[in-house]
């Protein structure tokens, strides 16, 4: 989109777990109007792009560049140029750089607008057969087992359903300490 007057929107966008049908008609259209796509891993977003046919240009937004690009995102915004985030998979923030973005675009009264979708924290509640709520999102374990154990035994006692993204590089070892913890 060319720049205007008014500020351009930073918009929050869902993308596809592992279907490219579960791209909403909404995400395809932001993501092809918008000035520039932000992504955590660009090459990994560029091929869901290419077979979304949609060819916005595509700037790296993850925990390693995040605050020096900030100031540059938001110039483009405040410039009247709406900007995209999205993660690797499903829905950005949760476990995914763009808090401090958000953030920034809120005190500084830029508009910021989601665009739903997939949800990997949803999705598991929606067939793990658990109470869906009230349910705490713990996000990713702590990698090192002492470390993971006492984090977890901080919600032992909880008498709700506990949502957790398990690395698959740890996959055995989680589970297993899960299970002794949480029971």
């Amino acid at each position: 989109m060319p720049p205007t007057s008014a500020p351009g929107t930073l918009f929050v966008v869902a993308t596809p777990i592992g279907t490219l049908a579960d791209l909403s008609p909404r995400a395809r259209e932001v993501l092809a109007s918008v000035a520039v796509i932000l992504a955590e891993d660009t090459r990994r977003t560029g091929k869901l792009l290419a077979a979304a046919g949609i060819s916005t240009k595509l700037l790296a937004f993850h925990e390693h560049n995040e605050s020096k690009v900030l100031p540059t995102i938001l110039a483009k915004l405040q410039a009247g140029m709406s900007v995209a985030l999205v993660s690797d998979a499903g829905t950005p923030l949760l476990c995914d750089p763009g808090y401090r973005l958000v953030r920034a675009c809120r005190l500084a009264g830029l508009p910021v607008a989601a665009v739903p979708g997939p949800s990997a924290v949803t999705a598991a509640l929606s067939v793990a057969g658990l109470p869906p709520y009230p349910f705490t999102f713990l996000g990713f374990l702590p990698p090192k087992g002492e470390a993971r154990k006492r984090f977890l035994r901080r919600f032992a006692g909880l008498d709700h359903t506990l949502v957790v993204f398990l690395s698959p590089h740890r996959l055995s070892a989680e589970l297993a300490d899960c299970a002794e913890v949480l029971g």
